[in-house]
C-alpha cells in the first residue's frame, strides 16, 4: 500500500524581542492567493494610472477645443456684425440707386428725353408666384457697382441736352416786367378803343406804374430794337431765342444799347407814357415765332 500524502503546508514564524516566537500554519494556496491578488491589484492601479492619463488628455483636448470654439463664435459674432452692416449698407446703396434713377428721369424728362428703367422692381426677377430667391450679398453689392457706372453714362448722355434744355428755361419770357406789380388794366385780346368809339385788338398786357418805375427783361436774351415804335414809343425788343421775342412799350427812358446781352431780370428801361398812351403803364407784348401770343401764360 502507497504511504499517504500530506497535503503541503507552510509555517510562518514571527519573532519578538522578549517574547516568544509564534509559529503559523498556512495551507499552501494562502500565498497563492496573496500573490495572486497583489498581481490583481497591481494591474488594477496600472490600469486606473492609465485611465487617468488618458481622462487628462482629454481634458486638455478638450479645454483646448472650448478655446478654439470660443475662438470661431466670437469670429461668428463680428463676421455677423460685419454681414449685418454690409446687408444695411447694400440696401442703403439700392434706395439711393432709386432716388437717382427718378432723379435721372426728371432730369431727362426735362431735357426732352425718354425715361430709362435701370433698377429692377421688388416683383421683377422672383419667378412665378412672387417666389424670389435670395441674393448674395456679395451679388447685391456688384450689381449696385453696375448700376452706378450704368447711371454714369446716363448723366453724361442727358447733360449736353439738359444744358440745352437750362438755355431755353433762362431764355423764354417768365415772371412780370415790374416787380411787386401784378395788377393788370388791359388784356391781351379785343377792347373797346380807349381813343374813339369800338374796337380794336391788344396785342399785349398792360401794367399801370409810376413814372420812373424800373421795367426788367423776363428773359435771358439780346437787345434787338430801341427808340420809338410807333404808337408804342420809346420801347426795347429782345430776342430771347427759341422763336421767343419780348416788347416793353411807353417806356419814359431807355437804359440798354442794341446788341446788349441780357439776363433775366436786368432793366431796360423806365416806365413812361410816350406813343399812344392815356397815361403812365408798361406795354408788355411776348411773341412766339413771330406771332403775338396772350402772355398771360408766362408770366406764373
Amino acid at each position: 500500500m502507497p504511504p499517504r500524502r500530506h497535503p503541503v503546508r507552510y509555517t510562518l514564524w514571527l519573532a519578538r524581542t522578549g517574547a516568544a516566537p509564534r509559529a503559523f500554519s498556512l495551507p499552501a494556496w494562502v500565498p497563492l492567493v496573496v500573490v495572486l491578488v497583489l498581481l490583481v491589484w497591481s494591474g488594477l492601479n496600472l490600469w486606473l494610472w492609465q485611465r487617468t492619463a488618458e481622462m487628462r488628455s482629454l481634458q486638455i483636448q478638450l479645454v483646448s477645443l472650448s478655446d478654439q470654439a470660443r475662438k470661431l463664435n466670437n469670429q461668428l459674432a463680428a463676421e455677423r456684425t460685419r454681414n449685418n452692416a454690409l446687408s444695411q449698407d447694400a440696401q442703403s446703396i439700392l434706395k439711393q440707386l432709386e432716388v437717382l434713377e427718378k432723379e435721372i428721369n426728371t432730369l431727362r424728362e426735362r431735357a426732352g428725353m425718354p425715361k430709362i428703367k435701370l433698377t429692377p422692381t421688388r416683383n421683377e426677377g422672383g419667378g412665378r408666384g412672387g417666389a424670389a430667391t435670395p441674393a448674395a450679398l456679395e451679388d447685391v453689392l456688384k450689381y449696385a457697382d453696375q448700376q452706378t457706372r450704368a447711371f454714369s453714362e446716363k448723366l453724361s448722355e442727358v447733360s449736353p441736352a439738359l444744358n440745352e434744355a437750362l438755355e431755353r428755361e433762362a431764355a423764354m419770357p417768365y415772371g412780370y416786367p415790374i416787380r411787386g406789380q401784378t395788377r393788370i388794366t388791359s388784356y391781351f385780346g379785343y377792347r373797346r378803343n380807349p381813343f374813339g368809339w369800338g374796337f380794336e385788338f391788344h396785342n399785349g398786357l398792360d401794367f399801370p406804374a409810376s413814372y420812373g418805375t424800373p421795367v426788367r427783361v423776363t428773359g435771358a436774351g439780346r437787345v434787338i430794337e430801341t427808340g420809338w415804335k410807333g404808337p408804342f414809343g420809346l420801347a426795347v425788343v429782345v430776342d430771347h431765342g427759341y422763336g421767343y421775342r419780348t416788347l416793353y412799350g411807353h417806356l419814359s427812358s431807355i437804359t440798354v444799347q442794341v446788341g446788349q446781352r441780357l439776363e433775366r431780370g436786368d432793366q431796360v428801361g423806365l416806365v413812361g407814357s410816350t406813343g399812344r398812351s392815356t397815361g403812365p403803364h408798361l406795354h408788355y407784348t411776348v411773341f412766339r415765332n413771330g406771332s403775338e401770343v396772350n402772355p398771360i401764360p408766362y408770366l406764373d
